[in-house]
């Protein structure tokens, strides 16, 4: 079992930025990939940003650029770095955890951005 805790949401005007993190019960290398997700409301849930074991980034071409994910594993944490951001971003943030034994999420954490 892997718990996930997310912070760092909030209410952001356009332009501006905010730095999401996602702290893991386990060894963040003992994952296959971490990774950000978001829905908002009437959509379906999509992929934000992704990390590998390896150290291999993948992002969503809407945030490409903008935002930036990394780690920090002696803090078993995961970051998620958003800049310029956009009233389109508004979202419940997920934390995502892979593991060869299983996948789990974190209870979501909102971000708003104002027009």
């Amino acid at each position: 079992q892997v718990q996930l805790v997310e912070s760092g949401g909030g209410l952001v005007q356009a332009g501006g930025s905010l730095r999401l993190s996602c702290t893991t019960s386990v060894t963040i290398m003992s994952l296959t990939t971490m990774g950000w997700y978001r829905q908002a409301p009437g959509k379906q849930r999509e992929l934000v940003a992704t990390i590998a074991k390896s150290g291999y980034t993948n992002y969503a071409d809407s945030v490409k650029v903008r935002f930036t994910i990394s780690r920090d594993n002696a803090k078993h944490t995961v970051y998620l770095q958003m800049n310029d951001l956009k009233p389109d971003d508004t979202a419940v943030y997920y934390c995502n955890a892979a593991a060869t034994w299983g996948a789990y999420w974190g209870q979501g954490t909102q971000v708003t951005v104002s027009s």
